[in-house]
């Protein structure tokens, strides 16, 4: 019985081969989504007038992105509470719109079209017009 089990068949060579060859699509595209992701985010900073690298640094692009768009810096710990990540993010991305001159049109396209939406408003021919201004502490 067990050799039965064992035994290999042309047929399930060619789906584990057709598998692999799926999958392996599958991560090149990912791979992908996330450079043009990157290289969007690298442009924002830019045009913000910050350093594009930071945008391939962990913690740091976030910390920048609370810069561009005028939030303090303690924000950071909002960002790691489960649940509340989930707000405060859309909260930035309706403020990074905003910090470019867009409406809520590219905040829904920010939150929901990511890579869509970031290589526009990177690429694309929007300024950065200044983040929302915090009173003094």
């Amino acid at each position: 019985m067990f050799n039965l089990l064992a035994q290999n068949t042309p047929e399930l060579d060619a789906a584990a081969g057709a598998a692999m060859a799926g999958l392996a699509v599958f991560f090149i595209i990912y791979l992908a989504i996330i450079v043009l992701i990157v290289a969007s985010m690298w442009k924002i900073f830019t045009k913000a007038g910050k350093p594009g690298w930071a945008a391939i640094v962990p913690i740091y692009n976030v910390i920048v992105i609370l810069e561009i768009v005028g939030k303090p810096i303690w924000w950071i710990i909002l960002i790691l509470i489960p649940f509340v990540n989930i707000i405060i993010s859309f909260i930035l991305a309706n403020e990074l719109a905003k910090a470019f001159g867009r409406g809520v049109g590219t905040t829904l396209g920010l939150i929901f079209l990511p890579f869509i939406f970031y290589p526009v408003l990177g690429f694309g021919s929007a300024q950065y017009q200044g983040g929302a201004q915090q009173p003094a502490a």
